[in-house]
């Protein structure tokens, strides 16, 4: 009987995933050994201060300072650390050293992930990346692998779960998004500085890797159009509660076929009103889920946690076991499967529905007004309400119009907006926000 291989595994960074995939490889390492075919030895940790407090009891001669040697005597490594550099440097120094790399970097994998793969490429080792979309919820594998033999059309995902924990709470409590958010802060799904989540940027990110995947060409941060939450009001989920809605921060990536602006691929992140009988709507608290749409497999939806220190380490362990049974029987490493350029495409040639809130006078024609201007931009009208509000003191009335439109190109959407608010009939536009599943 051969003798058991043991590869050594270097972890770049110990914070709340970190610490539980340290925890793990030390507790099942048993079992590891067993899928892996080899013995996974974590031979050291790296961090900025090996005295800084930790949720889980780790052997303290594991810890180091020095990234640099650990890095390159390791044949499997892990990188945690988040952020662009040292990550960057380490990771090309891990592959250069002949190592099969797992992160869950998807700043940089959005930012510079093309040079990441091309060097893996080069040197023939594996570099992996579940953990950097949607947490525990295997989605990467299943996009390259399990479809690999069919076209994916469509992508729309929850990969925030911060987002949507705050989106959640007003449409189910009718919280003000501030008090959402504290909330979130309170049960430790936001951080001190929630900015790149709800500004977008974390979805944005995990965006660009979905569509590269999907669509097998290499896309980055700057393809994706990105909008967070900041500006959804408690109003505007009430509204879109009352119309049968439930707004999400969506992830969508998608193939698009334009006369006007040609055949390419449209990433974007956004606000955006579902009905609440489509799948998505379903997703509640810090869930993430990821709804696929491809031409023979039709719909299919991945559900799960998509952040936690063991949810999110139960992806990187998976990642390990898969490199190290590469090591194990020999072969290339997979990174993702690029077979062509498809470009890019602004937001502007998105096919999409708008809800608009119109605050207007209440006064005979202005309906007809409204319409005609939606009418010479293309624009069709799936649902109109309206709302009068009379003021008893200032004898002032005011309706309140709720729009929702048929699919049309953003551009022609974006124009119509803009004509409206042109009117002298209009009081203000009250909301804007996109409209899928419709």
């Amino acid at each position: 009987m051969s003798e058991v291989r043991t590869l050594k595994v270097a972890l770049l960074g110990c914070g709340n995933v970190g610490a539980q995939v340290a925890r793990i490889l030390i507790d099942d390492a048993e079992a590891l050994a067993a899928r892996s075919g080899a013995r996974l030895e974590l031979s050291g940790i790296a961090v900025r201060n090996i005295d800084s407090p930790r949720d889980v009891d780790l052997p303290r001669e594991l810890f180091t300072t020095d990234a640099d040697t650990l890095v390159k005597g390791a044949d499997l490594v892990i990188e945690l650390m988040g952020g662009i550099e040292p990550a960057r440097s380490l990771i090309l120094t891990a592959i250069q050293n002949g190592a099969c790399v797992v992160t869950g970097n998807k700043a940089l994998l959005a930012q510079d992930g093309p040079t990441l793969y091309e060097e893996a490429d080069k040197a023939g080792v594996q570099l992996s990346y579940e953990a950097a979309v949607a947490g525990a919820i295997p989605i990467l594998r299943p996009i390259r692998d399990s479809l690999s033999g069919d076209r994916i059309t469509r992508v729309l995902g929850i990969v925030n779960g911060t987002t949507n924990f705050i989106l959640d709470q007003m449409d189910s409590t009718g919280a003000q998004f501030a008090d959402a958010l504290l909330e979130a802060q309170r049960l430790g799904y936001a951080e001190a500085d929630p900015t790149a989540d709800v500004e977008g940027h974390d979805a944005a990110a995990k965006a660009a890797i979905l569509a590269s995947l999907s669509f097998h060409t290499r896309f980055s941060l700057d393809d994706v159009y990105c909008e967070g939450i900041t500006k959804v009001s408690a109003s505007d989920i009430a509204s879109a509660k009352e119309a049968g809605f439930v707004i999400k921060l969506l992830a969508i990536a998608e193939k698009i076929d334009s006369e006007d602006h040609g055949n390419g691929i449209s990433v974007r992140v956004h606000p955006t009103l579902l009905p609440r009988e489509h799948p998505l709507a379903a997703v509640r608290g810090a869930f993430n889920a990821v709804f696929i749409e491809a031409e023979n497999a039709g719909e299919l939806m991945f559900y799960g946690q998509g952040a936690g220190g063991t949810p999110t380490a139960s992806a990187v362990l998976g990642d390990l076991v898969s490199a190290a049974r590469r090591l194990v029987l020999g072969g290339p490493g997979r990174t993702e499967t690029t077979t062509g350029h498809v470009p890019a495409l602004t937001i502007d040639a998105s096919n999409t529905s708008y809800y608009i809130g119109l605050d207007v006078a209440d006064q005979a024609g202005v309906l007809a007004r409204i319409a005609h201007i939606f009418a010479e931009n293309g624009v069709s009208i799936e649902i109109m309400r309206q709302t009068i509000h009379r003021d008893s003191a200032s004898k002032v009335e005011s309706a309140e119009l709720k729009i929702v439109t048929h699919r049309a190109s953003e551009a022609a959407l974006a124009a119509t907006v803009e004509a409206v608010k042109g009117l002298d009939v209009i009081n203000s536009v009250t909301s804007v926000l996109r409209v899928e599943g419709v």
